[in-house]
């Protein structure tokens, strides 16, 4: 349905606005100088050389693996269930400011991680928990 009358014309548009343009132009700005500070500078590489003798370096980490059979490992020592939580306590009193690494198998039973949690959320310990990275 045309609603012109028959002699009126209409001419094309022959300027371009580029306001919307630059909105965009922008945006992209904005958000490439956004993004660009989260790229990491690694820096140089310095072979450092090794001393004869070094000090003594307190354990940051506290670690727990959890087997899929629901066996507790602290540091790598096998430890019953009911004793994980007497050891943890033990292990953080000697080393006060460092935080517990669970290491549970992707085929463990959730219960035996959230017990440890327990356990560490009880001592005000940081809780880390080790995955591995999966490529593509």
């Amino acid at each position: 349905m045309n609603f012109r009358p028959e002699n009126e014309v209409k001419k094309p548009l022959s300027v371009f606005t580029l306001s919307s343009l630059t909105d965009i132009v922008l945006l992209l700005l904005i958000f490439f100088l956004l993004t660009s500070s989260f790229v990491t500078n690694f820096g140089i590489r310095v072979n450092v050389p090794r001393a004869e003798s070094s000090a003594q370096v307190q354990q940051q980490y506290i670690n727990v693996a959890i087997t899929p059979q629901g066996e507790f490992y602290l540091d790598g020592e096998l430890v019953a269930r009911e004793n994980i939580g007497q050891r943890i306590r033990t292990v953080h009193q000697q080393n006060p400011g460092s935080s517990l690494v669970i290491r549970a198998d992707r085929d463990a039973i959730i219960d035996d991680a959230v017990h440890v949690m327990n356990i560490a959320q009880s001592l005000n310990l940081t809780v880390l928990m080790a995955t591995e990275r999966t490529f593509r």
